[in-house]
């Protein structure tokens, strides 16, 4: 029997990026999966909890476990929203469909690496690539090694766009530093978040990168802002996009 999966999309990519969600549906498609999506799905409250109202939160939590629950996996474009299920639904009262959702809640890369276990992609992308790694998602979820850590590295990430033809992978000079989008951070600390989204952009153009990618649409949305503001030279794409075999 094929493996079913829950697509769980998040609001701001729902609202704002609904080509992720396509790219990420039709990357997932490829690979024999019984995908669904629930109409009924919501924010899975992290706003609400990252602000100091987790307890507010918690009904928008409860309809997701009710949503996904049947699901063998739950599968999102969204390192954050899954770090906010994994670890956040603990506040929850027990039960084996709670523990079931965080424990089958996945990022998309790490469902494809760890998951899937794949090691080819059919997908060209002919571009100078640079990644970004979004905090959630690194120091979170642990889908690449801290720069700071005197350890292996690894990304999950970049080894899924290594196996994209014609997709040449830049090196930045800081692999792994923060965008300073942050969420709300963004807002209490606007003119910090702004200096950070600079910087990070401007080491993407130091490497000669023609496009920014990542696995957080909030990082890219801040970043793409910042982009265009200044009319740089730099395309941004979700990697689920890249992925998926689509050209900027």
């Amino acid at each position: 029997m094929k493996r079913k999966v829950g697509l769980f999309i998040p609001c701001y990519i729902d609202q704002f990026y609904p080509n992720i969600a396509i790219a990420t549906l039709k990357l997932l498609e490829k690979f024999d999966l019984e995908v669904g999506y629930p109409l009924e799905q919501t924010c899975c409250g992290q706003p609400m909890a990252n602000s100091g109202f987790e307890e507010a939160s918690l009904d928008a939590a409860q309809l997701f476990i009710r949503n996904f629950q049947e699901f063998d996996y739950i599968v999102a474009p969204s390192g954050s929203c899954v770090l906010h299920v994994k670890e956040h639904y603990n506040l929850l009262p027990g039960s084996e469909a709670v523990t079931k959702v965080r424990e089958n809640t996945f990022e998309l890369c790490e469902f494809l690496v760890d998951v899937l276990k794949v090691d080819h992609l059919k997908a060209r992308f002919p571009f100078k690539v640079g990644y970004h790694s979004s905090c959630h998602g690194q120091r979170g979820l642990c889908l690449s090694q801290s720069s700071e850590l005197n350890a292996p590295g690894f990304s999950k990430p970049k080894q899924l766009l290594q196996m994209v033809d014609g997709l040449e992978l830049v090196e930045l000079n800081r692999p792994d530093e923060c965008c300073g989008f942050g969420g709300t951070f963004a807002v209490s600390e606007e003119a910090v978040s702004v200096r950070m989204g600079k910087d990070r952009i401007q080491d993407h153009l130091e490497q000669g990168a023609e496009v920014l990618t990542g696995g957080d649409a909030s990082c890219l949305m801040h970043l793409e802002g910042l982009i265009k503001r200044k009319q740089l030279p730099l395309k941004v794409k979700h990697i689920a996009e890249i992925l998926n075999g689509e050209s900027v």
